[in-house]
C-alpha cells in the first residue's frame, strides 16, 4: 500500500530541487528517503498503527 500522506515533490518555498522529496502531510515536512521507502513498501503496513509521525500528528495513541 502506498502512503497517502506521502508525496513527492521538486520544490518548496521557492527553491528548486534536483530530484523529487518525500513530504509527508502528516507531518507537515519532509522526510528521509529511507523512510519514505518503507512506508510505500510495506504492503502490509497501517499508517494508523505502525506510523509514529502519523500518531504524533494526528493525536492517535500507540495500540
Amino acid at each position: 500500500m502506498v502512503c497517502p500522506y506521502l508525496e513527492y515533490r521538486r520544490e518548496s518555498d521557492g527553491k528548486q530541487f534536483d530530484h523529487e522529496r518525500a513530504y509527508c502531510t502528516a507531518a507537515e515536512r519532509y522526510v528521509q528517503a529511507m523512510r519514505a521507502d518503507i512506508c510505500n513498501d510495506r504492503y502490509d503496513l497501517n499508517h494508523g498503527e505502525h506510523c509514529e509521525i502519523y500518531r504524533e500528528h494526528t493525536g492517535e495513541a500507540q495500540p
